[in-house]
């Protein structure tokens, strides 16, 4: 069984309100005459499902293209968590950990909406430290940011960075029942890029 958790990517898809959204030039046609079809795309690099570097929240972090491929494959836990809109995921709301990549469901962003929604709930950086200390080295959530939208300090990314964590955000987990995965969710090798987007699946062990 494969899950997709990676939203559609489009010009509809809404994006971080300061971000550049996705938009597609079509450069040759076939349906005008040409002989082949080709397209250019301009987009955030934290556009949907995207995976963050740590040159992302601090300026001395690793970019994507240097980060260990370990990070965005192998085994992951889901984890649905109830947390209302606006708040942080606490200790308080963790189940037992089984798996060094956690991925958090709180259902409070719709990727299919097209406007941008900013009461999404986030991570509490003191729940990044605890998890660290189980061995967590992923941590991913169904929202835009594992910090909350009005956060300027981003505790949650900067805990993330002191103990060599990797994040992935924007990811769709209403769908997935909670239990252990295979994750797969590879960055593109974009060299000194603070981000990367992905096609993250899951995939039944």
């Amino acid at each position: 069984m494969i899950y997709d958790i990676s939203p559609l990517v489009s010009c509809d898809l809404p994006v971080w309100p300061s971000d550049t959204p996705f938009s597609r030039k079509i450069t040759a046609d076939m349906k005008r005459g040409s002989c082949y079809t080709a397209s250019s795309i301009t987009t955030t690099c934290h556009v949907g499902s995207h995976v963050d570097a740590p040159s992302h929240y601090s300026m001395s972090g690793e970019t994507i293209d240097k980060r260990s491929l370990d990070f965005f494959i192998g085994k992951c836990q889901v984890m649905h968590v109830d947390v209302p809109k606006k708040s942080r995921i606490h200790i308080s709301h963790l189940k037992s950990v089984h798996a060094p990549r956690l991925l958090f469901a709180t259902n409070t962003f719709d990727y299919t909406k097209h406007a941008f929604q900013p009461d999404f709930a986030a991570i509490d950086p003191e729940l990044m430290e605890h998890i660290a200390s189980l061995g967590v080295i992923t941590v991913g959530i169904d929202t835009p940011s594992v910090d909350l939208f009005e956060a300027t300090s981003l505790d949650a990314h900067k805990a993330a960075l002191r103990y060599n964590m990797t994040l992935l955000e924007g990811v769709v987990l209403k769908d997935v029942p909670e239990g252990i995965y295979e994750l797969i969710a590879l960055p593109l090798k974009l060299k000194d890029c603070d981000a990367s987007p992905v096609r993250a699946i899951l995939r039944s062990l």
